[in-house]
């Protein structure tokens, strides 16, 4: 299989003054990454060095309560080799993964603050120089946005005073089931709060089939993201369902090619959906590579 880098040599002739934004700038750079979201199964060794032998830059780290990163499993000592393993692996942790619905009840909203809290203190704990972004979807259903969308703008003020607090940017991302499910919903929120500590997540599987083009959708995230998830979107009997890249009509070289014009430079890591890994079938390290093959020759066109 050709590693990601080697695409990337075999690619770089398509680096034209038509892909450029401006005649005296360069084409943003963008790395590649996997979620171990999408490896629960598997102990965190066992995942790290499948990414790493598999090609990818970078990984997510999945910190809720089961997954490999929760921060209350991790102490010093394990949080010390564990930097070290992602040094040795050469694998960066551009982000975190959290799952915290912004809650009305001020007890539980306290814990969700407690828990970013320790995210943070991982994020600088395993990566000093250069801290994980914190990102995290904001639960609820598409028909609750009016309802909900002032205490979500009050919630994330609050979550913002504790990314500044901790130097650690918390993104946010728009979900095809949540309450906040459109870009223009996200914008509102970013606008709403006011912080240069909270921003956005780009996933385009969650605006497919909607209405909405994908240059419409890049030109309205990509200016506020931080980061990119990628995965495909099929529908069945007029029902969205997330599969693996590759596995739907996703065109990764123009996704790729429109981040780039608008400006990203970040990661842009596979995320496989819960409805793909909960399948009995489902094997991580087959899926994890079957990503890499459908992903990587997109950058090596770039």
């Amino acid at each position: 299989m050709i590693n990601r880098r080697e695409c990337l040599a075999l690619g770089a002739a398509a680096l034209t003054g038509a892909l450029l934004p401006a005649a005296d700038k360069p084409v943003a750079k963008l790395s590649f990454g996997y979620s171990l979201y999408g490896m629960k199964t598997l102990s965190l060794e066992e995942g790290l060095k499948a990414c790493a032998a598999i090609g990818y830059d970078a990984v997510e780290l999945a910190l809720m309560p089961g997954y490999h990163a929760d921060p209350a499993k991790l102490d010093a000592d394990a949080r010390k080799k564990l930097r070290d393993r992602l040094g040795e692996l050469k694998l960066s942790l551009p982000a975190l993964m959290e799952n915290l619905p912004p809650e009305a009840d001020d007890t539980k909203h306290k814990a969700q603050l407690d828990r970013l809290k320790a995210a943070a203190e991982l994020g600088h704990s395993l990566s000093p120089a250069k801290p994980p972004i914190i990102e995290t979807i904001l639960g609820g259903k598409p028909g609750q946005w009016d309802t909900l969308k002032t205490l979500l703008a009050k919630r994330l003020a609050d979550w913002a005073k504790i990314a500044e607090a901790s130097k650690t940017v918390i993104a946010i991302k728009p979900h095809r089931f949540g309450v906040m499910t459109l870009p223009a919903q996200a914008r509102w929120l970013l606008d709403e709060v006011r912080s240069p500590w909270l921003k956005l997540v780009y996933d385009w599987s969650h605006y497919e089939g909607r209405n909405l083009t994908m240059k419409e959708t890049i030109d309205t995230v990509i200016p506020q993201a931080v980061f990119v998830h990628v995965k495909d979107t099929v529908f069945e009997k007029d029902q969205a369902k997330f599969v693996l890249p590759g596995e739907g009509k996703t065109d990764y070289v123009e996704l790729l090619k429109l981040i780039q014009a608008a400006g990203y430079s970040g990661n842009v890591c596979v995320e496989v959906s819960g409805m793909v890994s909960s399948k009995k079938d489902y094997d991580p390290i087959a899926a994890a590579k079957k990503c890499f093959a459908a992903l990587a020759p997109a950058f090596g066109k770039l």
